[in-house]
């Protein structure tokens, strides 16, 4: 400290300008050492600041990106054509499970699943087939389709008064698209394995849960039921630990942890399982004869091969055909 006091005293007296070097800072009191740190840093952030052009990004502010199609979305929009588009009407698609967010360390009012199903089944409709399948009307904001018809309607007359155009009508689906999100199982399975040798050790976990979506076609005019599928999505969350840890000194240790967590998004596991109970309900559909692809053979070779993948086969099926190999082998 004396030396420090003394050099910027000789410093002065010489009227000279006060400088402290990295000698002097070796030297220097703990709170002046914190000043001239966090000046460097303050110093450093500014300048990587200034050099950043206008309009670039910063290094974790990434742009935003068009949602990427699934497996299945694929499949649903590589169906081939029907003989004609079908009117479809979705007035809602609710979150049934009445689940929040699992959380273990405190109460959690958000949801667990997205409350936005209708908008993911809207646009699943509307990719069906490359947008050839499902002409969809909106149901959902019905009320504010009718108050602008309603303006232009008043306006027309304001202005043409006699000689005003009528809207053409809304149009009208004969079917309805029902169902919901049925249920969200968390923890379904949950299991994990660890070791550690000589403080080097890691371990793992894994969680696993489970959205199911119901979805149903009705017929206005009768009200029946015509089709109604089932569909499940895993959603699997993963996390990886390591750490370590040694004495390097006879009092001093020296840990390291690290760490990584993959979750799935929920809303992309149910968006997936909407896009398979879409498909299904075309399925579904082509085999009751409700509707009819415009290339029969093609669509009679996709039914069928949803039935081999999908559907399981019946237990009398399969004793069945378990009994004739059965004699087989008594006769050998």
């Amino acid at each position: 400290m004396a030396v420090l006091s003394h050099a910027r005293d000789l410093k002065v007296a010489a009227g000279g300008p006060v400088t402290v070097g990295i000698p002097d800072l070796m030297w220097a009191e703990p709170s002046l050492l914190r000043r001239v740190t966090v000046g460097t840093l303050l110093l450093a952030a500014l300048g990587l600041g200034g050099c950043m052009a206008v309009g670039e990004r910063e290094a974790l502010n990434e742009p935003p990106t068009i949602t990427e199609t699934s497996p299945t979305g694929l499949n649903l929009e590589l169906l081939p054509p029907p003989v004609r588009e079908i009117d479809l009407a979705v007035y809602s698609f609710p979150d049934l499970t009445g689940q929040n967010k699992p959380s273990d360390n405190f109460a959690e009012f958000s949801r667990a699943v997205t409350q936005g199903g209708a908008a993911f089944l809207i646009d699943a409709l509307r990719r069906a087939g490359g947008g050839r399948w499902f002409r969809v009307v909106e149901r959902g904001s019905l009320a504010n389709v009718l108050q602008e018809r309603q303006l232009i309607r008043a306006t027309r007359q304001e202005f043409d008064q006699d000689k005003a155009k009528p809207l053409p009508p809304i149009r009208f689906a004969g079917l309805l698209v029902e169902g919901g999100i049925l249920a969200y199982d968390t923890n379904f399975v949950t299991g994990g394995i660890g070791a550690r040798y000589l403080g080097i050790g890691g371990d793992i976990k894994y969680r696993r849960d489970v959205v199911t979506v119901g979805m149903r076609i009705v017929s206005v005019q009768s009200g029946e039921v015509l089709s109604s599928v089932t569909t499940t999505k895993t959603i699997y969350s993963i996390g990886l630990t390591t750490s370590t840890f040694r004495y390097v000194a006879v009092n001093k240790l020296f840990a390291l942890d690290a760490g990584v967590t993959r979750n799935e998004p929920t809303q992309f596991a149910v968006r997936e399982s909407i896009e398979l109970a879409v498909y299904a309900i075309v399925m579904e559909g082509a085999k009751k004869g409700l509707w009819k692809f415009r290339d029969p053979i093609v669509g009679q070779r996709l039914v069928q091969d949803y039935l081999d993948r999908d559907k399981a086969l019946p237990v009398a099926s399969q004793s069945a055909e378990i009994v004739p190999e059965a004699v087989v082998v008594a006769k050998n």
